[in-house]
């Protein structure tokens, strides 16, 4: 093994990898049965019965708080990867990591003053 390629490598354990798990999923299917009945059919509500319907709709505000917390989120990933490479950046990524903070902190205020980090609406802010 030691005369071939890396890709070929990677090839090799793919396909033992999708054998394997091809392979388990039929062994699953065949050893493991299906009988359908009306008790497992319905979803579980912690022993109380379903009642209505499930696509209730949600409020913007739900969304809106969670865009946000994605947008930040993404933001501490990419700041841990310029924390990580911090000596090797020096001043430019310094300066782009500060501008990059502002922009943020910019859409975090803008957000704040309109009213989508408030779980109750507030007359005196206009928006979401």
């Amino acid at each position: 093994m030691q005369n071939l390629s890396p890709a070929t490598v990677i090839g090799l354990f793919a396909l033992l990898v999708l054998f394997a798990l091809s392979g388990l999923l039929w062994l699953s299917h065949w050893l493991g049965g299906y009988r359908s009945q009306w008790d497992k059919e319905q979803p579980y509500e912690c022993g109380i019965p379903p009642t209505g319907d499930a696509r209730a709709r949600m409020p913007v505000r739900f969304y809106v708080v969670a865009v946000s917390f994605l947008i930040f989120d993404i933001e501490a990933a990419f700041l841990f990867i310029w924390a990580v490479t911090y000596w090797e950046l020096g001043a430019q990524g310094v300066i782009g990591a500060c501008v990059f903070i502002m922009i943020l902190l910019f859409g975090l205020i803008y957000e704040w003053r309109k009213g989508g980090l408030a779980w109750t609406p507030d007359k005196t802010t206009r928006g979401l």
